[in-house]
């Protein structure tokens, strides 16, 4: 995986959805690495013709988190020696980029869990271990606090991903949220907490989104991914991965049980393509902070440790406003040259009930301006004086460049 680049993942390929003309589908959706596909040499074979990357399942001894019944028993299920005789056998390929080693595993298995991916890391050289953490509701939105407890292993999601910090010794944090199962509030506050302790630790940040439905009734819409993706951009999101590109928990996949392309497909595809219009300018820089504008009216920031300020400074550009609320993500180069930008994603309308056009106004001297949305470079107007503004719509994510 290149890590210079920002990445779009899918969980899950089923062998239905392995032919070659369905992998070329994978990859002109915009998708570059797949995660939980076993090792398939056939379909390993065609997700390098075609670029993608494959995380692979069942080369080591899996883990689960679940409801949280075996918390603490990692060591004992799978010893060090059996991810040792499992890469015994293990036969190398170049679509592998990495090897799963788990997902949502409970805080009493992170001491162990730190030794195990020290391991892998020695057995597998040229892959790096992958493990997949809890959002901030545990594994599903209905948990009581007893519940998400016995899952999560502390008393609080602060504390669960500070242990994972303590004792994980990957260069990401990688969990999964699904916002129309958990809400915006609960969405907010776990990028929050990630995106805090990624800060910290100085960990990419790695998420796993929604593309298909809890409600087999409901179709996520085109606008409601576009929510998902740039909020978590505004973060300072490196890596996003999509669920499920097939069948693998509920309904309404991408690609559907007898491998034909749902109406999820177009929508992704445009989605992920302007997500990568994006990311070349966007991976230029770090995210250093987030700051929520013109929030006040809305009840999106209810519990998130979230407050909505009225507009932003940020070096040589002030004054930042919108007739309707802004995530924005601060921005530095990663270089250490002094350019800055803020990553905007618009944020009125996640559920994509009443989409509109917006405008937002800022104050500068600087002369260098530029946006970039997904399609391609935005017109900065400018209004007079050192006033400019830029139109927007809902749910739309620019780069803004000075």
């Amino acid at each position: 995986m290149d890590r210079t680049r920002l990445n779009i993942g899918a969980y899950i390929l089923q062998p239905y959805a392995r032919s070659e003309t369905h992998i070329k589908d994978l990859a002109d959706c915009g998708i570059d690495f797949v995660i939980c596909i076993d090792n398939d040499r056939e379909a390993l074979d065609l997700l390098e013709k075609y670029g993608v990357g494959a995380i692979v399942t069942g080369v080591v001894p899996g883990w689960w988190g679940g409801n949280g019944e075996v918390a603490g028993t990692l060591e004992k299920v799978n010893p060090l020696q059996d991810y040792e005789t499992a890469a015994a056998s293990f036969e190398d390929h170049p679509a592998i980029w990495g090897i799963d080693i788990g997902d949502e595993p409970s805080a009493l298995d992170f001491p162990y869990y730190g030794k195990v991916m020290e391991r892998v890391q020695e057995l597998f050289p040229n892959q790096f271990a992958f493990l997949n953490l809890y959002p901030n509701y545990a594994s599903v939105a209905q948990n009581t606090d007893d519940q998400a407890l016995s899952q999560l292993g502390t008393a609080t999601y602060e504390e669960h991903i500070k242990q994972y910090c303590q004792y994980i010794p990957a260069d990401y944090l990688s969990y999964d949220f699904y916002y129309k199962v958990a809400g915006v509030q609960k969405d907010y506050a776990n990028l929050r907490i990630v995106s805090d302790a990624c800060h910290k630790n100085s960990l990419d940040m790695w998420i796993t989104l929604q593309v298909n439905s809890f409600d087999p009734e409901v179709w996520i819409s085109e606008n409601e991914l576009r929510f998902q993706a740039f909020s978590a951009l505004a973060f300072g999101a490196s890596n996003i991965s999509w669920a499920c590109y097939t069948a693998g928990w509920w309904s309404n996949q991408v690609v559907d049980g007898d491998g034909k392309k749902t109406q999820q497909y177009d929508k992704l595809k445009t989605v992920n393509e302007e997500i990568h219009t994006i990311a070349e300018r966007y991976m230029r820089y770090r995210n250093i902070e987030t700051v929520c504008i013109g929030f006040d009216d809305t009840d999106m920031l209810e519990a998130s440790g979230l407050e909505s300020s009225s507009e932003l400074d940020f070096g040589s550009l002030v004054g930042l406003t919108a007739d309707c609320p802004l995530l924005v993500g601060k921005m530095a180069a990663r270089k250490g040259d002094r350019n800055k930008a803020l990553f905007i994603c618009v944020a009125d309308d996640p559920y994509d009930e009443n989409p509109g056009n917006h405008t937002i106004r800022f104050t500068t001297k600087m002369r260098r301006v530029k946006a970039w949305g997904g399609n391609g470079p935005m017109k900065v107007k400018r209004t007079g004086n050192d006033n400019y503004e830029l139109p927007v719509v809902s749910n739309q994510g620019v780069i803004l460049e000075f």
